[in-house]
């Protein structure tokens, strides 16, 4: 489902200096430039529940605890076109109301801007769970969103 529902409506990403970082309400993406022709040999990655680390040609990327858990043995990361390192982290909690705010503990934070369409974003794809005779992916939306939008699980149907 979010693989459908991100082809429609793209991604929310978040910048860094080595690349970017972007979420699903399951999934954690990153994508780390790394220089042309660098080798699957040269990759150190270490891919914890709770941690991450990544070295490149003996270089540390980054390594610290990351904001929210992830269910390590599906973690997984590949180098594409000797140039781009793709992480995919799977979320321990996949509820809409986790929306990562930073992918390390204090470290490569979404602005505020950024948070916000994240935000956004992780509550219509919500929605679309919810709803699946439905297209969210172009929708706008807006009032209460925060913390994976309003809960309509008391309404009787």
């Amino acid at each position: 489902m979010s693989v459908h529902f991100e082809e429609k409506s793209g991604v929310v990403p978040c910048k860094t200096p080595w690349g970017s970082w972007y979420q699903t309400m399951e999934e954690v993406f990153i994508e780390v430039n790394v220089p042309h022709g660098t080798s699957a040999k040269e990759v150190k990655c270490h891919l914890g529940t709770r941690d991450i680390e990544l070295h490149v040609k003996g270089k540390e990327v980054f390594k610290g605890k990351l904001f929210g858990t992830t269910v390590s043995d599906e973690a997984t990361w590949t180098l594409e076109d000797k140039c781009l390192i793709r992480i995919i982290l799977m979320k321990t909690n996949r509820e809409a109301g986790n929306c990562w705010t930073s992918l390390l503990e204090g470290e490569y934070c979404a602005n505020a801007w950024v948070q916000d369409q994240m935000q956004r974003k992780l509550t219509l794809e919500r929605f679309q769970r919810e709803n699946p005779g439905f297209d969210f992916s172009g929708a706008e939306i807006s009032g209460n969103f925060a913390g994976g939008g309003p809960d309509f699980s008391s309404l009787q149907k």
